[in-house]
């Protein structure tokens, strides 16, 4: 027994180092003048499942998380409203070369697992594993009360749809493309994003620039 738990102190250890190797992206301010009419980007609004296979750039990455859940106030409210202000949505960015927890009050990536986990954003759809980014919006149901409640899981979910909606606008404002789903490999995302037992991932957006 004392050798078993000697072996798994050193796996954790492993583990945390392994991590450490990502470093903090910090986020550009965002421009909060850019983007198209508001009506002009529903119009344009649309799918697409192919994508540019150059990286997002820091401008480009750091605007969009801002638009999707960024602290837009003073007082910490965000460009997303959420159900009695609990703001429970956390936006996981998932880069080519690591996880990464958006921090929206320090507006700063925080880096999570070192290692490219697109596949398991992707499913059983390949194109996923091009995409520059995929955004994994996870809801911390524990913020709604009991996170086994049926409420709880739906108001979890409008928030969750609120900023998705956010990002389907700003990609179709700014030319970028994207498409949201609902497929993914919870399981795994949870022992790579390290959630816990209230946290549940409700929807991906995967993105990235036109195909040329």
């Amino acid at each position: 027994m004392k050798v078993l738990s000697i072996i798994l102190l050193a796996c954790m250890s492993m583990t945390y180092v392994y991590s450490q190797d990502l470093k903090e992206i910090k986020l550009n301010a965002p421009d909060k003048t850019r983007g198209s009419a508001f009506m002009k980007a529903l119009a344009e609004r649309k799918s697409a499942r192919e994508y540019d296979a150059r990286p997002l750039s820091l401008q480009d990455l750091s605007d969009l998380l801002w638009a999707a859940n960024g602290v837009n106030r003073e007082d910490g409210h965000r460009t997303a409203p959420s159900a009695s202000n609990k703001q429970d949505i956390d936006i996981y960015a998932i880069l080519p070369d690591g996880a990464y927890l958006y921090d929206a009050p320090s507006h700063v990536l925080k880096p999570i697992a070192k290692g490219d986990y697109r596949g398991l954003v992707a499913g059983s759809q390949d194109f996923v594993k091009t995409a520059a980014v995929c955004l994994v919006l996870v809801s911390d149901l524990a913020k709604h009360g009991d996170p086994a409640a049926e409420q709880s899981k739906i108001t979890g979910a409008l928030d969750a749809g609120i900023v998705n909606q956010n990002i389907n606008v700003f990609c179709s404002a700014v030319g970028l493309t994207n498409v949201p789903r609902t497929t993914m490999d919870k399981d795994e995302l949870r022992k790579v994003l390290k959630l816990t037992d209230a946290q549940l991932p409700m929807i991906n957006n995967v993105l990235g620039y036109p195909k040329k």
